[in-house]
């Protein structure tokens, strides 16, 4: 048992955040932890909502957790690279990247540690080798760092942003702008925890979004994209915010039903993979800090739609064997040649 006495600065601060703060717990926990009568305070059992008084003692059983086992799965994976530091690969779509709540196996982590048994550990038991992370519904390119060397070496490339990050997109809507950028904060949605949502100026952290406008259709664009940060579903929330939601996107997306007709993507219903594929991954090597950069094409749902809506847009016409340049254009310097 654990005993802690509320102080000053968490006085009329909710029982569940107290509890949180003052075991290092998630809130979710805490809340857990409160429910099943776990927490008093004074003798009492109150509820998470209940506001704490200076003073007044916190006792609390904290039992440990149970950590599911992680294990290996032989599951295919596309590899690009592979060396002693780090394995790119091109994840497809559908693959959670590491177990969480409703996913203890069928991921990627499980079929690194069936490919790879020794990888980073550094960010976690649930999480070995995982430096950054793609949503489930989106391909492409993710590095995976075999050693805690290359795992910090990579995470500080992270932080300060030099990692290059292209993506491409199928989008709903036209705009009048050929490129642009989106600097708007990302937050936790104030009622649906499970998304995200564009934040009022000064809240949330920032996030940066660089797009442009590879080719037009009737009612959708193919957007090349560049992130300048990386938060959680950053370039579906900045796209749904502009009114450009990404075609197919299970959350941000409008709903199939309430489209008209004619800006119903072809096969859309038939395929359901969010138009959303990480094209390009560039990163300096852990080894001997070089830049290195990975590419991969879209999956064969992203192409098809794409063949499909030129065919549309040309009247019938047979482009289903036209090549797409999917790169961003105007690019800048790339990391290594900002450094002697």
């Amino acid at each position: 048992m654990t005993s802690r006495v509320v102080d000053d600065s968490l006085a009329g601060e909710r029982l569940d955040v107290i509890v949180a703060r003052l075991a290092g717990l998630s809130r979710a926990r805490a809340q857990k932890l409160l429910a099943e009568g776990l927490v008093t305070v004074d003798g009492l059992q109150r509820k998470a909502n209940y506001r704490a008084v200076a003073g007044e003692r916190l006792e609390m059983v904290i039992p440990p957790l149970r950590v599911p086992e992680i294990l290996p799965e032989d599951i295919l994976l596309e590899i690009l690279h592979e060396d002693e530091d780090v394995l790119v690969l091109n994840k497809p779509q559908g693959l959670v990247v590491h177990p969480a709540a409703g996913h203890s196996s069928g991921t990627l982590v499980n079929a690194l540690l069936h490919h790879c048994p020794v990888l980073s550990g550094v960010g976690g038991y649930a999480r070995p080798g995982i430096i950054h992370r793609l949503d489930k519904d989106t391909s492409g390119v993710l590095v995976v760092t075999k050693s805690d060397r290359a795992h910090l070496f990579l995470a500080g490339q992270f932080k300060e942003h030099s990692v290059t990050r292209e993506y491409v997109a199928i989008v709903h809507g036209n705009m009048a702008a050929e490129q642009g950028v989106i600097d708007a904060p990302i937050a936790r949605h104030p009622r649906e925890r499970k998304k995200m949502a564009v934040a009022a100026p000064g809240s949330g952290r920032r996030a940066v979004t660089r797009y442009r406008v590879l080719e037009r259709f009737d009612a959708f664009m193919l957007l090349a994209l560049r992130l300048e940060t990386g938060r959680t579903h950053q370039i579906r929330v900045h796209l749904a915010a502009i009114g450009h939601p990404v075609v197919n996107d299970p959350v941000y997306g409008p709903k199939k039903s309430k489209l008209r007709a004619d800006c119903r993507p072809v096969r859309a219903g038939e395929s359901g993979g969010q138009a959303l594929h990480a094209r390009l991954l560039g990163f300096r090597h852990p080894a001997d800090g070089r830049y290195v950069d990975f590419s991969a094409e879209p999956p064969q749902e992203f192409r098809q739609l794409l063949s499909e809506l030129r065919r549309k847009k040309a009247g019938g016409a047979a482009h289903a064997s036209q090549k797409a340049d999917y790169g961003c254009g105007d690019n800048p310097p790339r990391p290594d040649q900002n450094r002697p």
